[in-house]
This record gives structure tokens, sequence and C-alpha cells, in this order.
């Protein structure tokens, strides 16, 4: 098959990856826009496969088929509880294939050049004379694929491909190790709280400023050590970047690092002289970025500091907060549900776990048919991962015309009669507004306590998984409805008909 269709698939695919990233951003487009990205990935393997260079059909279908297996059981086993730390851990294999793909073009590199030396011809390809340049055309012959395109590179090419890989590299292994300490922090497997080593950002700026180096010292030498030192560097900087933020801020992260492997992707496909893997890594890593962006003046984070994993800890003691939780039963909150006209529903992680959304979704329909104000109120952040709730609701076909983001119900909720917090902490924490020295001073929050009653379903009096105490949960008009939101909706929706 000749390049041209190889190319006209590309574009193909291009198109569709930007459909389906333009569909993902609307609710009823999302199904439609998921089937947009899995036409346009097979058409681009498929293009691949078939296209110059193309060969190992066998490894390769037995690789695809081995990786589509395993991808089928994760995703039948990972519950939307889990999708966070998933995105986190895929994040991780983006990187590590960046890793694999540098060292395996400075290898071809290495490779290429021994053969040309074996021959007598000197390579990168330069000025020579007729008769020579016909041995090295008819030398570079025996390669194929990415070694082919290597093989007619001229010196400023290699060192242009060089500094590619480099970049792919350093790129890939911060991605790789912040996407797994991202994914424990999620699992809870490693400490939410933000953790750093003595000397903090120091010892992040020494590694950084050290692979720079490594950079002119493998320019310098073409060697493999530099390589590897760099790639320890950074393998170091992407575990101390994400140990060093907080557990409260770990949706800024997931987001941060997608973009990194977006870019991770681009250098593999400037690398690999790969137009498609280029525009697919440029599309991911600018999304990303752009969705960190928000993100951040959501949570009135600085850009840069997130880059830098340079907040989520508190600057201070935090207040002390004074009074004590006041429980109620399903009774008493189905009363205020009777008497109420208005009702807003903050979901949260919480729900999540306890699979509830559903009976969510059945208490809403149930409040709506007694021609009650039922809405629900979606922060940014809740549920640790960008649209988590959203997909959530959308699963238990929750109306999307009643699913309002922060910005568009804030100011109404002094005129709510009733909010059903479920499963929420940091997002409703009334902290942010009033304690400078809290983890969260300064984050934009859903005001629910400005409701005429708040109650919040919750499994006990913990301090939820960022460990910031919630001031919410002692004020005059919340009570707390303790239990598993599962349960509790259950025993709830007994009493509402």
């Amino acid at each position: 098959m000749d390049f041209g269709f190889t190319t006209a698939a590309y574009v193909v695919a291009a198109v569709l990856f930007i459909l389906s990233l333009g569909g993902l951003s609307g609710q009823e487009s999302a199904k439609r826009a998921v089937w947009y990205g899995i036409v346009g990935m097979a058409l681009a393997v498929f293009a691949t496969l078939i296209g110059p260079g193309g060969g190992l059909w066998w490894l390769s279908i037995i690789l695809i088929a081995g990786g589509g297996a395993i991808g089928t059981v994760v995703a039948k086993r990972v519950g939307m509880t889990e999708m966070p730390q998933l995105v986190a851990a895929m994040h991780s294999l983006v990187g590590l294939a960046a890793v694999f793909v540098g060292y395996n073009a400075h290898i071809e590199i290495g490779r290429i050049s021994s053969v040309f030396a074996e021959a007598g011809i000197p390579f990168p390809l330069g000025e020579m004379e007729a008769a020579m340049l016909a041995q090295a055309d008819a030398l570079s012959e025996q390669f194929r694929g990415f070694g082919a395109i290597v093989a007619h590179k001229t010196q400023a090419e290699i060192n242009v491909l060089r500094l590619e890989l480099f970049l792919g590299i350093f790129i890939g292994a911060v991605t790789f190790t912040g996407s797994v300490i991202a994914y424990g922090k999620l699992a809870g497997k490693v400490s939410s709280a933000a953790t750093k080593l003595p000397g903090g950002h120091l010892l992040n700026a020494a590694a950084a400023g050290v692979s720079l180096l490594c950079l002119f010292w493998y320019f310098g030498t073409g060697g493999l050590f530099p390589l590897i030192l760099m790639t320890l560097l950074a393998l170091f900087i992407g575990y101390h970047l994400i140990m060093g933020i907080g557990g409260a801020d770990m949706p800024v992260v997931v987001s941060m690092l997608n973009s990194y492997s977006g870019w991770a992707a681009a250098a593999i496909g400037f690398s690999l002289s790969n137009d498609l893997l280029i525009v697919v890594g440029a599309l991911v890593g600018s999304s990303g970025a752009i969705l960190s962006y928000i993100m951040c003046k959501a949570m009135n984070r600085s850009f840069i500091s997130v880059i830098l994993g340079g907040f989520g800890g508190s600057a201070g003691p935090a207040q002390e907060v004074e009074g004590e939780q006041v429980a109620i039963d399903a009774d008493g909150v189905a009363q205020a549900l009777e008497e109420a006209d208005s009702v807003v529903i903050v979901p949260g992680y919480g729900m999540a776990v306890a699979q509830a959304q559903n009976n969510v979704a059945e208490l809403t329909r149930r409040l709506r048919g007694q021609g009650k104000e039922v809405r629900f109120a979606i922060h940014p952040v809740a549920g640790r991962l960008p649209g988590h709730m959203n997909v959530l609701l959308a699963e238990a076909k929750v109306p999307y015309d009643i699913v309002l983001e922060m910005e568009e119900i804030n100011d109404d909720f002094p005129d709510t009669d009733v909010v059903i917090v479920i499963g929420s902490n940091d997002i409703v924490n009334p902290a942010a507004q009033d304690d400078p020295n809290s983890p969260i001073a300064g984050m934009p929050v859903l005001e629910v306590w400005k409701a005429k009653n708040v109650f919040v379903s919750k499994r006990g009096q913990g301090t939820g998984y960022s460990g910031i105490e919630n001031p919410l949960f002692f004020k005059d008009n919340t009570r707390m409805f303790y239990g598993d939101a599962k349960k509790s909706l259950d025993d709830l929706l007994q009493k509402v008909s």
C-alpha cells in the first residue's frame, strides 16, 4: 500500500479525533464522540500496519489482540469509583511508551552508524563523492521502516532527532512516575498529604538543571550514559512533583498528567516522523493544558504552581471548629423534603463509592412528580476527576437540563429550601472562604450553607479524602444523615412516595 493512502487515512483519523474531543464537551454528544474516537483509532492502526515500513504482522496482531484482551478485562472490572486512578494509570503507560520509543530511536541511530562504519561510509550523510553516495544509497536500502528514515538523514536532521528523542524520554519519564504516584494517591495506596523531601523545589530545579546539562553531553558524545542519567533524574522529578501535591488538588493533577502524556505522544511522533501521532499528541496535550487551566481557575490555583507541584499544603494552623454534628434519620429528611418547594442535590465521590446514583435518580423523579423543583449542583473537581459526577448522573438517566455547574447555581442557594449533599467534603467546605490557613483557602466552593436546610449523607464523622475538617457539618442548619449513601437513600425512598 502506498504512502498516499496512509496519509489520507491519517487525515481522516485526525478529523475523527477532533470531532471526538469536541463531542466529549457535551453530555448529549459524548456517546457519539466516543465512537468517533474508536473508529479514528481503528483506522489509524490499520493504515499504519499496511503502510510504508509495515511488517512483523504476526507480532503486531498478537500484541494488538493481547492489549485488547487486557483492556476488556480491565474495563469490566473497574467501576466508576476507580475511574480517576485508571486514567492516571493509563497516562503512565503513555509516558513509558515514550521512554521506550526514545531509547529505540537512539539504538537505531547507533546500529545504522555501525553498519555505515563497517562499509567505510561516513554517517550521517553529508558531502561525498558520487560513487560513495551511490554506495550509501544502496546500503540504505537494507533498512526498513524507521531505520530507512534514519539512514537517509543528514547530520542536522540527526541532531534534531536526538533532541526529539531526548525530550520524549524526559517528558515520558516525568509522566510515568508522576502518574504512578497519582494512581497511588487516588487509590489510597500512597498518603494523600503533600510530601516533599528536604530541599523541596531546589531538588526539582537541580534535577532539571542536570538534565539540561545531559542534553549538551548527549549532543557532544551521542553516548547512552547521558540518556540514562537524564531518565533517572526525570523519573525522580515526576515522583517528587506529584508527591508534593495534596489530595484535595489531585483532580488538577490528573488533568495535568493528561497534558504531559499528550506532549510525550507528540515527541514520539516527531521521533518516528509520524504526522498523526504529532497531531493527536498536540490535541491531547493542549486540551489537557486548557482543562487544567480551567480547573485551576475553578479552584483559585496558579497554573504555574500546578506544573511545579507547588501547592497542596497550608500556610499555618487551621481554625478550630466549634460545635457538634447533629444527626437526623430518614423520617426527618423526608419531612423536610415534603415541606420543601426547591431542592438541590450535590453529588460527590461518596455517591460513586456507594453506587447510589440510581437511588438519587429515583428520588429526583419522585420529588419532581410532586411538583418540586429539583436540580443538581456540580463542582468542577467533584469526584476526583473532571466530569466524574456528570457521567454518573447521565448513567442513571438524570435529565441533562437540571444538572448545573457551580457558577450557574451558586447564587440560588439562599432561595433553596433543602440541599442534600451526598458524599462531598471539600467542594462544600466554607473554610475555603473563611480560613486563610486552610489548604483549600480561596478555592471557589458550592455555598450550600446559605440554604434553609442542609442534609449531609456521610458514612461517619471522618474528614474525608483530603483530611480537611469541614465547618459545614457543625452549622445550625446542617443535619448529618449518617450511613452508606445507597442504604440511606433506600430508607429515604421508602418515606417519599
